[in-house]
């Protein structure tokens, strides 16, 4: 950061800085390119700056993490309001992480709270920043691509940010589902084109305009992705294999 720019800013953007900057760079960024090697594809498809929705397959929680390492830029996600609640120097440690990379915290059992959190969700893009959404709703239960919801139509409607679909291929292998830890595989984040929801929204009205945003944003993703699609909400799917276990 220049000494002219840094007079211009208050003393917690500039911590804030240094602090995205220490994460990115030493603590996270470095650990996680050596664990996961790292491969982007399609970087030069992300705008550097303006507002910017990243839509992307769900596969791993740290999916959230690689990301913004590999746009190379900060993105904003939602995160359970839990994080922000733990005690000690564990709890102050999980807080500081997300509150340095950004994450939204939302209740999820609190419907008017979830509200909330995506109106702050759409600040975040009205102030020009970057935002990922994980339109298939929560992660994959069974590593196929799973029907989006509209939630990722409005908001690239309401802001007009620029809508881009993004597939992370491998970081259910570093973090296979109900692992706390993390094991050695290579991860490929891949950056697609951007969204003509101007030619979308020509074609298409209302509810009909929502859709067909959402599924040309799943087509791109599974394009990227290489994934089975399945037509279902992944939370149908996630339910019915947790009804098919529990009978």
């Amino acid at each position: 950061m220049r000494p002219g720019r840094a007079r211009g800013l208050s003393t917690a953007a500039v911590n804030d800085a240094v602090s995205r900057a220490v994460m990115r760079y030493v603590l996270i960024g470095p650990p996680l390119k050596l664990l996961t090697g790292l491969h982007v594809e399609g970087r030069e498809n992300v705008p550097r700056e303006g507002s910017l929705i990243v839509a992307s397959n769900h596969l791993s929680f740290i999916d959230s993490i690689v990301i913004p390492l590999a746009s190379g830029r900060q993105v904003h996600f939602l995160g359970k309001a839990e994080y922000f609640q733990g005690n000690g120097v564990r709890g102050a440690a999980v807080r500081w992480f997300h509150s340095t990379a950004g994450t939204i915290p939302v209740d999820r059992k609190d419907p008017r709270a979830a509200a909330a959190s995506l109106e702050l969700s759409e600040e975040v893009l009205r102030h020009g920043e970057a935002f990922g959404v994980y339109p298939e709703g929560t992660r994959s239960p069974d590593g196929r691509l799973h029907r989006g919801r509209t939630g990722v139509a409005r908001m690239a409607l309401s802001t007009g940010a620029t809508l881009l679909p993004c597939a992370v291929i491998g970081t259910d292998k570093v973090q296979p589902s109900g692992s706390n830890g993390f094991r050695p595989a290579r991860v490929t984040v891949k950056f697609g084109k951007p969204i003509d929801v101007e030619e979308l929204s020509a074609q298409y009205q209302k509810a009909a305009l929502l859709r067909a945003i959402t599924d040309a944003t799943m087509d791109a993703i599974g394009d990227l992705s290489g994934q089975e699609r399945s037509g279902q909400y992944a939370s149908d799917v996630k339910a019915a294999m947790e009804a098919g276990h529990s009978a």
